[in-house]
């Protein structure tokens, strides 16, 4: 995914936060671009997510998703 957050809370902080989802097994998130805001990141998922409960559960943090980059179903 594209994420776009505000520079707080810090990444580890975030990171750990989105991984408190239920179904969720891993989150590996990497900054891609930052400004005097913001940072744009890519966050990969590993696990059984609901999409509408992950976007909900990030915007409490001041994040965006601005696009789903690929899927994998097994």
């Amino acid at each position: 995914m594209d994420v776009l957050k505000p520079h707080q809370p810090p990444l580890p902080e975030f990171t750990s936060f989105v991984g408190e989802l239920d179904g969720i097994k891993r989150v590996d998130v990497t900054v891609v671009e930052m400004d005097e805001k913001t940072e744009s990141l890519r966050i990969i998922i590993d696990g059984n997510v609901d999409y509408e409960n992950l976007r909900a559960h990030m915007a409490k943090q001041g994040a965006v998703i601005h696009s789903v980059d690929q899927v994998v179903v097994e």
